[in-house]
């Protein structure tokens, strides 16, 4: 009896330590699978941020450089400025002394033989790889080595065409600048200086002056405009005036009056040339001497005649009384 009690307390503890082993299993596998994913996810997770697509599919071609200058993995490659590909890897040959950086382009992608990959820097340093398309009618195979070159970048046309181009441009600006100093050390800029700051001031005491003389022009403007504004009214009311004279003028017979003027200026003349005349009575009686003098004599004896009837007028006259 013990004895099987004790069977059976056996099979249980074995059973359960068997079930204890299944679930440790269990737990490791699971550890294991979520540490290998874990991986994977960081491999993964480092690798995008390279800027490498592990899921977009690629052929891989090899190059091989002297140096290197500024170009780091996952690099772009460009094709006439077009990104086609990344490096993706950069090794050093120790045999050879070259530098091998693989390159890893699109599926699509067909390299004629003949083609060249160019390392071009730029201003900030970084470098990327450029491959000008060879004229071959045959491809190069996955796996196969393009011939490198290492190109020169902006900085090197810099230092080539335009460094030169400073240094010879500096002692013209050294020169320029030394003239531009002795120009500013002249007295005469520092007085001229002076001069603009007095007619600075002036302009400033100028410009309040005329803010002074608006004001008070605003505060007399209203006053004036209503004098404008009488003045306008009588000058209507005279405009009217002069409308009812207008009219009056056009009433009257002016035409007549005109013709009538014309008429006794006619008559004023014809009586001028009369006068004028040697030949006619009036003409004589103011151009003959002879009938003035006689009228003057004539004038004269009524004159003495005259004298004599008052000195002795009984000589002349006779009363007689009855």
């Amino acid at each position: 009896m013990f004895h099987e009690c004790c069977l059976r307390h056996s099979g249980m503890l074995l059973s359960g330590v068997t079930n204890l082993k299944i679930v440790l299993m269990k737990k490791n596998i699971l550890i294991a699978v979520t540490v290998i994913a874990s991986l994977c996810l960081l491999y993964w997770g480092i690798e995008f941020l390279k800027g490498v697509n592990m899921f977009k599919p690629a052929n891989f071609y090899y190059a091989k450089f002297e140096k290197v200058d500024g170009l780091i993995e996952a690099a772009p490659v460009t094709i006439n400025g077009f990104p086609v590909g990344q490096v993706r890897e950069i090794t050093y040959d120790y045999s050879t002394n070259q530098i091998s950086v693989m390159l890893a382009l699109n599926k699509d992608l067909k390299l004629p033989m003949g083609s060249l990959a160019h390392i071009q820097s730029s201003l900030t340093g970084a470098s990327t790889l450029v491959i000008n398309l060879g004229d071959g009618d045959t491809y190069y195979k996955v796996g196969d080595e393009i011939e490198g070159v290492v190109g020169g970048g902006i900085m090197d046309k810099v230092s080539k065409d335009v460094v030169p181009q400073v240094m010879g441009i500096m002692p013209k600006v050294d020169s320029i600048m030394g003239n531009v100093n002795a120009i500013v050390a002249n007295p005469a800029i520092q007085s001229s200086v002076y001069r603009l700051d007095a007619i600075t001031a002036q302009l400033a005491q100028s410009s309040k002056q005329l803010t002074q003389l608006l004001t008070v022009l605003n505060r007399q403007v209203p006053g004036v405009m209503t004098n404008v504004n009488t003045i306008t009214n009588n000058l209507n009311g005279t405009t009217d005036n002069l409308h009812v004279m207008s009219g009056t003028i056009k009433s009257l017979p002016i035409d007549s009056t005109v013709s009538q003027l014309n008429a006794t200026i006619a008559n004023l003349q014809t009586l001028s040339e009369k006068l004028n005349d040697k030949n006619s009575s009036l003409g004589l009686l103011l151009n003959d001497k002879s009938l003035y003098n006689n009228a003057d004599k004539a004038i004269a004896d009524l004159d003495s005649l005259f004298i004599d009837i008052k000195k002795h007028p009984k000589r002349y006259i006779n009363l007689k009384v009855f």
